[in-house]
This record gives C-alpha cells, sequence and structure tokens, in this order.
C-alpha cells in the first residue's frame, strides 16, 4: 500500500516578512509626488449652471453635494504654500540663472530676471513664454512649431514633420518641436539641460479646471506663466493611429495629425510620477 508523505507547512517568522519588505524597498526605491488639485472652487447644478457654495447646497445632504470645490487643496483655506498661486496652486518664480526670485520680478533676459516658474506641488520647472511681437526671440508667444521626434521609440512609429523657418520667425533652422526642445536645452534655460515636451499628464498639473471651456489662453495660472497661447503640444502619440498626437488647448485634451498645422510649446524640466 503507497503511503502517503506529510506535508510539512513552513510558517515564516513575521520577522522574516518585516525584513523582506524592507529588502525590497530598498532595492527598489520609489518616490511619491504630491498632484494639483483641480483649480475649481465654484459649484454647480446638474445641469452646469453657477450656484452657491452653501452647506444647504453642497454638504453631504444639500441639493447638489460633494462638490469638487469642497475637496482637496482647493478648498482649504489655511493652506501653507512656498510660493503663491490661485486656489490650491503653488508656484515660485525661477530667475535665467536657476534661483527663486520674488513674486514681483519681471520677465527679462538678465541673469536675475524671471524666466521659468517652479510648481512647488509637483517639482515641475515650466518654460515661461515671451511676447514681443515687434522683434520675437526664441521663446516667444507667437511661434509655433511641428511636432517632430526622431526617436523610434517615442515617436509611436511616425516621426512627423520637419516644419519651414517661417512659423517660429526664423529663431531656428527648422520650426518643429525637436529642435525647439534642443535649443532651449543649449540656452541653459534657468541653468537647466533637462528640458522635454511636457506628457499631456504633466500638462493637466497646471491646468486649472475653473477656466476650461473658455474660448481664451490655455488655462494656466496668467500671473505665473503670463503669455499662455492658445495651444500647447505634449510628447504623446495616440495608440491607434501613428500619425496622430495630443496637445492641450481651453478645452482640455485633443489629438491631431502631426503633419497638421503648427502649435505653440511649452516645455518643461524634471520628472513627476505622472510621466
Amino acid at each position: 500500500m503507497m503511503k502517503h508523505q506529510p506535508r510539512i507547512l513552513l510558517h515564516r517568522p513575521m520577522w522574516l516578512s518585516s525584513l523582506s519588505v524592507l529588502v525590497i524597498a530598498a532595492a527598489f526605491p520609489f518616490h511619491v509626488h504630491a498632484v494639483n488639485d483641480t483649480g475649481t472652487t465654484a459649484c454647480y447644478t446638474d445641469s452646469q449652471f453657477a450656484v452657491a457654495c452653501t452647506a444647504a447646497v453642497t454638504s453631504d445632504t444639500g441639493t447638489y453635494p460633494r462638490q469638487d470645490s469642497r475637496m482637496g487643496r482647493d478648498a482649504n483655506t489655511t493652506l501653507a504654500k512656498v510660493g503663491a498661486g490661485a486656489a490650491g496652486f503653488d508656484f515660485t518664480k525661477i530667475s535665467n540663472a536657476g534661483n527663486a526670485v520674488a513674486a514681483s520680478t519681471a520677465l527679462g533676459p538678465g541673469a536675475n530676471d524671471w524666466a521659468c516658474t517652479r510648481d512647488n506641488v509637483t517639482g515641475l520647472v515650466w518654460e515661461v513664454k515671451t511676447s514681443n511681437p515687434a522683434t520675437p526671440g526664441l521663446r516667444d508667444v507667437a511661434n509655433t512649431y511641428t511636432w517632430y521626434n526622431t526617436d523610434t521609440a517615442s515617436n509611436g512609429g511616425d516621426a512627423g514633420s520637419v516644419g519651414t523657418t517661417t512659423t517660429c520667425n526664423s529663431t531656428l533652422a527648422a520650426c518643429n518641436t525637436q529642435d525647439y526642445v534642443a535649443a532651449v536645452n543649449a540656452a541653459n534655460l534657468c541653468g537647466r539641460s533637462d528640458w522635454r515636451l511636457p506628457s499631456y499628464k504633466d500638462a493637466f498639473t497646471i491646468f486649472n479646471a475653473q477656466a476650461l471651456g473658455n474660448s481664451t489662453p490655455t488655462p494656466f495660472d496668467p500671473t505665473y506663466f503670463l503669455a499662455r497661447g492658445s495651444s500647447t503640444f505634449t510628447s504623446n502619440t495616440t495608440v491607434t493611429v501613428a500619425n496622430n498626437v495630443f496637445y492641450v488647448d481651453s478645452n482640455g485634451m485633443n489629438a491631431t495629425s502631426k503633419s497638421s498645422l503648427a502649435r505653440q510649446v511649452r516645455v518643461v524640466a524634471g520628472t513627476n510620477a505622472y510621466q
């Protein structure tokens, strides 16, 4: 008669489980990044009409309960900030030399003039566009670019269009996103050389949803981004169509052909959890 071998159950001590977690954490470190709120401070009905943000209206038992404006950073009236910004946003001006400067500092070409804006919540640093119609420079908001990326690992199977010299006022030999990013990095804007096209998730971190849907410039903070433009390309291509790429404007995110009209670009430096 065949005998069955007894099955021995080995119970791992609790201290060993804890040690395993510590070893894994040390071998695979990760970073937690804060997230911006939406910027929404108003309240609305089911039909999207504005309504008073009173307790009777927006409390858990109110007529229109659990409004976005009741929750998160935007609802915190005593929120401590490094810099300043609307609702829960927190921005600091950065000089051409890469140093934090006072909120009153004007945009300009000098080493101590304002040139970039740091998001103190996500840690990302954003280019600030200039606006000089008489003599537009490299970062002028009037300049537009075709989407172009020769990296086959990230271009979605289509490099896009090289562009011409006309849409960016001859500030580049070819007015495309790849050449623009390279030029900003070569200029060492704000002391950095890690500038890149933002992902659409990056762009949404500075979107103020309160301004979405307006036929106005992209809904970034007008104090910390000044000339905001009507749209900006992202680095993201669509999954289904190789020739399509995402851009953001006052209505949110949209897709367009890489060979379509040139659009504005706002580059970003640094990384965050959304990439």
